[in-house]
């Protein structure tokens, strides 16, 4: 990983469609690494310290999961910055509607 670009962090519940959408639209960005997990014990990949400990900016695409995480991991939150995308799973992987959602909410809070 470059260490002179920003580490972001996607999270849904099971990093099953939401998140995984998101990792594979910014990943090729060139100032970005990219990640996703979720937050439910079943998702595809769970979230874990090392994942907040490596971001510098988290995507969450509900309230509940901002929740989840400050209930999980408080104090390692204390330095993070947090956006909640405010984007309900009604979507598939890689589904058009999301696909638009996710470039127009996330690339001005990331300036890119």
């Amino acid at each position: 990983m470059d260490e002179s670009k920003r580490n972001i962090l996607f999270i849904c519940s099971k990093n099953q469609w939401r998140s995984p959408t998101a990792e594979t639209i910014w990943r090729k960005h060139p100032s970005l690494n990219v990640r996703s997990a979720g937050t439910s014990q079943k998702a595809r990949k769970t979230v874990n310290a090392k994942d907040i400990a490596w971001a510098d900016v988290i995507f969450v695409m509900e309230e509940k999961h901002k929740n989840r995480l400050k209930a999980d991991f408080s104090r390692m939150l204390s330095h993070k910055t947090i956006y909640v995308l405010d984007i309900p799973d009604e979507y598939q992987y890689m589904d058009s509607n999301l696909i638009d959602e996710l470039e127009s909410t996330v690339a001005p809070l990331l300036d890119v």
